[in-house]
């Protein structure tokens, strides 16, 4: 059915993604298919790493821990560096799900808030965006 897994990662807020996370991790063994742990950050110092080198290591460390604990097959990590993270994660992740040549994106939401009124959701806008698959987990 599907042929590749994408899961965005936010690896300052890794406990908020477990669901999600799991889920991923339970499509990608059902179909024996690869998964791709996509992260987004900038090239000045931040919470998670000093510099885009470091978040790229961070990043794959993250996917190799994923593989052992659910026991995956195939996985590979992506890390995008954009100017302005809070401004182009949208466009940076719907760039990424080309690039990875995923078919299904799995991506933590979070609880709708005030917020969402007024601006819409990062798992909002790539449902509506992206040419494949999208599973929201909440």
């Amino acid at each position: 059915m599907y042929q590749h897994i994408m899961i965005p990662v936010d690896l300052a807020h890794k406990e908020r993604l477990e669901k999600a996370l799991n889920t991923g991790a339970d499509l990608a063994r059902l179909y024996d298919i690869p998964v791709c742990y996509v992260g987004v950050s900038s090239n000045a110092p931040g919470e998670v790493a000093h510099n885009p080198q470091e978040f790229e290591q961070k990043l794959k460390h993250f996917a190799s821990e994923q593989a052992a604990k659910h026991r995956l097959r195939e996985v590979s990590s992506k890390a995008c560096i954009s100017h302005d993270p809070a401004v182009d994660l949208d466009k940076t992740l719907l760039a990424a799900v080309k690039e990875s040549g995923a078919d299904l994106v799995v991506m933590a939401s979070h609880v709708p808030g005030l917020a969402e009124h007024l601006f819409a959701s990062n798992a909002g806008y790539i449902a509506k965006h992206a040419e494949v698959s999208v599973l929201v987990v909440r």
